[in-house]
């Protein structure tokens, strides 16, 4: 849990000044929507294999000599993972970042990069209950981590061009059209 907590207080507080330097940048809205596609169109063909970005490949471990971490140690691990993750997780972590800087209020970044790291917490929570189960489940589905990569490199590719050709925006009035009560959740 306090590692957990550790790689969301990084996570939140990149949201809230996502939303801090997004206010500032609303004037350039349009074409800095069009450089996030590309730039999340080269992150999904990151994931396809077709381009390789060395920096997203770069991985640092460390050892702990089998000592069990404190809890402020195990805080500490969460604040350098979401750090030294931050590379490895940006094709995704991008567009949110990119969706926070968009967003009306300093909370409203925060809130979303709070999910996030709600989703991201919680197979790291679950692991943690059911490590063993959990261990001989993930040697078992490593086979199929190469389709996982690919499949969120295809959507990734999907979400750039949204949003090179304003399909977001699109598909957000459609929604709206089609499920109304979706304009009552905040």
């Amino acid at each position: 849990v306090a590692f957990v907590l550790g790689f969301s207080t990084v996570f939140v507080a990149l949201g809230a000044g996502a939303s801090t330097i997004g206010r500032l940048l609303r004037v350039w809205q349009e074409p800095l929507a069009m450089v996030a596609g590309a730039l999340i169109i080269i992150m999904g063909l990151n994931f396809l294999g077709i381009v390789r970005i060395p920096l997203l490949s770069r991985e640092a471990r460390f050892q702990s000599q089998g000592k069990p971490a404190s809890m402020i140690a195990a805080y500490v691990m969460g604040l350098a993972f979401a750090f030294g993750w931050t590379p490895c997780i940006g094709p995704v972590l991008g567009p949110i970042l990119t969706l926070a800087g968009g967003r009306e209020t300093v909370g409203e970044g925060a809130l979303l990069l709070a999910a996030y790291s709600l989703g991201l917490g919680i197979p790291f929570l679950i692991a943690a209950l059911f490590s063993g189960a959990f261990m001989r489940f993930l040697g078992e589905f490593r086979v199929h981590l190469g389709r996982v990569e690919k499949a969120i490199g295809a959507l990734l590719v999907v979400a750039g061009v949204f949003f090179l050709t304003g399909g977001v925006q699109s598909a957000s009035y459609w929604l709206l059209e089609n499920f109304p009560a979706l304009g009552r959740l905040g």
